[in-house]
């Protein structure tokens, strides 16, 4: 044990740094219970924290409501501007949480201010030309496909097997691309968010895959995303397609399948939920929107870059710092969670001032965040008129979160259930 955490078991309290005072940006209480590490941030540093990321680099954490909404709400004071980093001398080729962070890209979630802009008045169209209702008639079919693998054998891993498949297959109709390549693409997707070893030679695998569906799509034009990001107006290079391309798969793809599989949990572990496994429809919408306040996918998000020096809460902030978006602490901030009442009915019913899609400018484009919520909605629905007696076959505190500060999901979802014939055919 090292001094630092040594201390921390003694008080209490959240391990720091010895030398730097800040507190490391890793570790098991992260995956097993954040929340009550975020507590400890909020009551030993205030809303505003300094962290250590691996390899001692040195960054701001903002779990405060008031605080993460000023942040986001100013796009000159902090835009999502990477190359305004002031620690780029000390960031070696190889550190693993680069492809997550990010470095200076062409796309529409590396750029700030009017480039940025640009981007979005391309891509924001393309999803918004997507028909929901036939995305929602896509997604039932593959969520039937995918339940028919299964359902026979009366358990499944519902994480492997169905959640993160599911945003996968929805991702490939889409953009237009084969289904078989969903799973070199989930791949990648996991090796990226999990900040391993391996998630630079991920990041170069996705990069290839969205070069193959640009050249597919260029030489064959069809009625898919791609096709209509490729049919707008403005002039942009194959790397900035391609570059548009990975922000648009990469934040759809996991925090998607982390929204399906975090919902079915709750709903699995929360009698609140019970009326869904009946088939209560409204049961559905009600633990998802509790997933976005309570153990939304996307637990922190890199990043904003302070233009100048200037002060958030009681913290001095210097030009360049990066500034990570605390979205799941700012979420359970005491000052917003005054007004919301315990009771049989889920606390956040009807509330969706959460941040689990960011803020302002930078934010999660609406219509992407209407796409995810369909399929994740659709795919849950399905599951539960197909498999309506599902159980866990692990105590709910078995269960595995991903290795991963930034997102959380579980590694994996074991379930039982009354065997039942597939509906594509005999099983």
């Amino acid at each position: 044990m090292t001094t630092s955490s040594a201390a921390a078991a003694a008080t209490g309290g959240c391990p720091v740094h010895p030398e730097t005072g800040a507190v490391p940006l890793s570790g098991p209480r992260f995956h097993t219970d954040p929340q009550h590490m975020y507590r400890e941030m909020r009551r030993e540093h205030g809303p505003v924290v300094s962290v250590e990321l691996p390899g001692g680099v040195p960054s701001w954490l903002v779990i405060g409501y008031r605080e993460l909404h000023q942040v986001t709400s100013d796009p000159e004071l902090f835009p999502r501007d990477v190359s305004l980093w002031n620690q780029w001398p000390n960031i070696p080729e190889d550190w693993p949480l680069l492809p997550m962070v990010g470095q200076p890209r062409p796309s529409i979630y590396f750029t700030a201010g009017a480039e940025h802009r640009r981007h979005v008045a391309m891509v924001e169209p393309a999803l918004e030309s997507v028909d929901p209702f036939e995305l929602r008639r896509t997604c039932e079919e593959l969520a039937d496909r995918l339940i028919d693998g299964f359902c026979g054998r009366g358990e499944a891993d519902l994480v492997a097997e169905f959640a993160v498949p599911m945003p996968v297959l929805a991702l490939a109709w889409a953009l237009g691309f084969p289904d078989e390549d969903g799973a070199r693409l989930a791949w990648s997707m996991k090796a990226l968010a999990d900040g391993g070893a391996d998630a630079q030679a991920a990041y170069g695998r996705f990069y290839e895959q969205m070069q193959q569906v640009l050249a597919a799509k260029k030489a064959r034009p069809g009625n898919d995303l791609v096709s209509r990001m490729l049919a707008h107006p403005a002039q942009f290079s194959d790397e900035e397609y391609v570059q548009d391309l990975m922000a648009v798969t990469a934040a759809a793809h996991l925090p998607t399948a982390d929204w399906i599989g975090n919902s079915v949990r709750l709903m699995l572990t929360d009698d609140r939920f019970a009326a869904a496994l009946g088939g209560g429809r409204r049961s559905v919408g009600e633990a998802m929107n509790e997933v976005l306040w309570e153990d939304t996918p996307t637990q922190i998000l890199a990043g904003r870059w302070a233009a100048r020096d200037t002060r958030l809460a009681d913290k001095v902030i210097r030009a360049g710092d990066m500034l990570l978006l605390g979205l799941a602490a700012a979420n359970a901030d005491p000052h917003v969670r005054q007004h919301l009442v315990d009771g049989v009915e889920p606390a956040h019913a009807g509330n969706s001032a959460h941040f689990a899609f960011s803020y302002g400018e930078y934010r999660c484009p609406f219509p992407a965040q209407q796409l995810a919520e369909i399929i994740a909605r659709t795919s849950i629905e399905v599951l539960l008129d197909r498999l309506p007696d599902i159980d866990l076959m692990v105590p709910a505190q078995n269960l595995v979160r991903r290795p991963s500060a930034f997102l959380r999901g579980m590694t994996s979802l074991p379930v039982r259930f009354t065997p039942v014939r597939a509906v594509g055919g005999p099983q």
